[in-house]
């Protein structure tokens, strides 16, 4: 499968943005799928997981009540609803899927991006005023 991210920009702090993921070559109900992010001269980290049943989601600390993970199997496009942006937001994001069943979002197998083995190119979002 071939995942596509975009809907990356520029944003004022308190505002919002969605993140899509488009498929291909592959259905994405058949993936656990997350997204990442990567802020300059640190780690990529998980910000949201959805399990491939679409009904589990898992959203880190530090975005949860600001930010969805959903997924639209219609549109084979897996999205990240963010609002109430901070400036700490800023970083590329990466979507993610693995076919292997590691566990329940969230779960600490699930963190781990040496889990997934397909990613999407990354789009930037910079939260600046």
């Amino acid at each position: 499968v071939q995942l596509q991210a975009s809907g990356g920009g520029l944003v004022q702090p308190g505002g919002s943005l969605r993140l899509s993921c488009e498929a291909s070559g592959g259905a994405l109900s058949n993936y656990d799928l997350a997204w990442f992010r990567q802020a300059p001269g640190k780690d990529r980290v998980i910000v949201a997981a959805i399990a491939l049943t679409g009904d589990l989601a898992w959203h880190a600390d530090s975005v949860k009540d600001r930010f969805t993970i959903s997924i639209d199997n219609s549109a084979n496009t897996v999205y990240l609803q963010m609002d109430k942006l901070k400036f700490e937001d800023t970083a590329v994001y990466y979507c993610a899927a693995t076919s292997t069943p590691y566990g329940l979002p969230g779960s600490r197998a699930t963190l781990n991006s040496r889990r997934y083995d397909y990613w999407g190119q990354g789009t930037q979002v910079t939260v600046s005023s």
